[in-house]
């Protein structure tokens, strides 16, 4: 018998079966743009559970310009934002539309490890797995990979809160 959830099962669940969040719908859902957007779609979204978040890292972004220039390295803060951004869509996704453009602000990040540099031409999967929530905070574990490898890993909490208006 077939372990797998059907379409109806998930739905019902309030979890979309391997759902695909593509750019345009990311950039609905959270507040970054270019240069700072580090996600380029979420596939595998599971709602209040898991996605995963890709990043199609080329020599052509800002950061490659003075992070080693003759030796381009992603910068592992970026690596890290990158799981926050992938995080922020499965928050949004689960939330729902009136969630969307609400702010993501980090709490704290532990266990973070860097286990090999990710270079232009790699593609970065970030797996990205609620731990917990609890009232607009919530915990997370992500694995960054390339090739299948791990890159990088850390986790880390976030506090969900509305963006505050510009003033003067």
């Amino acid at each position: 018998m077939d372990a797998t959830p059907t379409k109806a099962a998930a739905a019902a669940s309030g979890a979309a079966a391997g759902d695909t969040v593509d750019i345009a719908r990311i950039m609905h859902a959270i507040p970054h743009r270019y240069p700072f957007l580090l996600i380029d779609r979420v596939t595998k979204l599971v709602r209040n559970q898991s996605c995963v978040g890709v990043k199609n890292v080329s020599v052509n972004e800002s950061f490659f310009q003075g992070h080693f220039p003759n030796h381009p390295v992603m910068p592992g803060v970026l690596i890290i934002e990158s799981m926050a951004q992938t995080a922020a869509v499965l928050v949004v996704e689960t939330l729902g539309p009136e969630s969307a453009g609400k702010v993501v602000y980090f709490m704290s990040i532990e266990g973070a490890k860097f286990r090999r540099p990710v270079v232009p031409g790699d593609q970065m999967l970030v797996e990205c797995t609620k731990e917990r929530n609890r009232g607009n905070v919530w915990k997370f574990h992500a694995v960054a990979r390339v090739d299948g490898a791990p890159c990088a890993e850390a986790t880390f909490a976030a506090m969900i809160m509305d963006r505050a208006e510009p003033t003067g």
